[in-house]
């Protein structure tokens, strides 16, 4: 395996960059890479017009928008409402004199105060009184715009007003409530948002390419065509970074009432005996799980991609109390296994892995696998 040694690029794998670029910041989304990784790539693929990628764990929606930027066709696929539904408003057409007649509508009204009740104690610690009712009461009204495109605009920057107006601190798979936390008046704040998300849409250059993103299960991509894509760029849930109910349970239950709790991916979620080829030895069971269900995923995306085709992965290594997990020597012989080719690996990050948070057990490293299908 031909490892080159690429740290300079580890910013790139992380949704940070993202948060300077219109559009792509409008949800701030942690467990992301950003908009110019994707450039990235599909320059070293030689992506361009008329090339079709998938990305099978889309998140928020990075692939698609730096797609549609870039003319690439694009389709994602994620488990999770929330990512699938901001994926989908940051990748619409909207029609910006629309946006702004709503937007006078919306801030036109007044003020009526609705019931807290039945609303969960973290939601009502999560926020100031005032910013609650401030937000179910905007909710109402976003929850009555006609048209469905231009709901799932206002409804979109609601949610990231919100959360910006709220005490929630997130840090990991945590959530905190810090009520020193300093917060702006809501109207005029939701306001000030929407009206900064039609200027990124009067501003933002971009061509006409398909966009698709579908709610689904990537080990069953049976609603796609065999042979239909020329990439995949994606990056797998990470080992033992799994479940984010908590993290995201605020917006959950304000703005996707009765979905099921959400899992960045079902990857791993459900620990069953593994295949006796896993190469995974005396390693906890979770592990096991996670590299059976990643080795269905791979199997439906050689089969969708065209032959010659990429595969291209960010993947990290796990931390266990027993050690360090090299994800990626896995990962690779799990690829193979399934009918890929390994061209490189690029070692973009360097972390110090810990046991109790003080005890040094080694370094967890992140790579872009590169893959192709012969």
């Amino acid at each position: 395996m031909m490892v080159e040694e690429r740290l300079e690029l580890g910013r790139l794998v992380t949704f940070i960059p993202n948060k300077r670029i219109p559009i792509h910041n409008w949800f701030y989304y942690k467990e992301a890479f950003s908009r110019d990784f994707v450039a990235l790539v599909s320059r070293q693929l030689g992506l361009g017009e008329g090339s079709w990628v998938l990305d099978p764990f889309c998140g928020v929606g990075t692939t698609q928008l730096t797609g549609k930027e870039l003319g690439i066709n694009t389709v994602g696929v994620d488990v999770a409402e929330l990512p699938v539904f901001a994926s989908q408003v940051k990748t619409a057409n909207y029609d910006v004199e629309q946006l702004k007649r709503i937007s006078e509508k919306v801030f036109s009204e007044k003020f009526r105060r609705l019931s807290l009740g039945g609303l969960s104690r973290l939601v009502r610690r999560a926020f100031p009184k005032h910013v609650l009712e401030d937000v179910l009461f905007f909710r109402e009204i976003v929850e009555n715009i006609e048209d469905e495109t231009a709901r799932g605009f206002f409804k979109l920057g609601l949610i990231s007003a919100a959360m910006k107006a709220s005490y929630v601190v997130k840090n990991g798979g945590l959530l905190r409530i810090v009520k020193e936390r300093n917060v702006p008046p809501f109207r005029k704040f939701y306001r000030n948002r929407i009206k900064r998300m039609i200027k990124d849409v009067e501003a933002f250059k971009m061509l006409n390419p398909k966009v698709t993103t579908f709610k689904a299960d990537s080990r069953n991509l049976r609603f796609l065509e065999d042979e239909m894509f020329d990439a995949v760029i994606t990056s797998p849930p990470y080992l033992n970074k799994i479940e984010y109910t908590k993290v995201y349970s605020v917006e959950n239950e304000l703005f996707f009432k009765g979905s099921e709790p959400m899992l960045r991916s079902y990857i791993g979620d459900s620990v069953r005996r593994t295949e006796d080829s896993e190469n995974t030895g005396n390693m906890p069971a979770i592990v096991k799980a996670y590299f059976q269900d990643l080795r269905r995923v791979l199997s439906e995306l050689h089969r969708v991609l065209k032959k010659n085709g990429a595969g291209v992965f960010v993947i990290a290594q796990g931390v266990f109390p027993t050690g360090v997990v090299e994800t990626e020597k896995i990962f690779v012989e799990i690829a193979e296994e399934t009918g890929f080719e390994t061209e490189r690996l690029w070692l973009v990050n360097r972390r110090v892995a810990t046991r109790d948070r003080v005890v040094k057990i080694g370094y967890a490293d992140e790579y872009v696998v590169f893959t192709r299908k012969p």
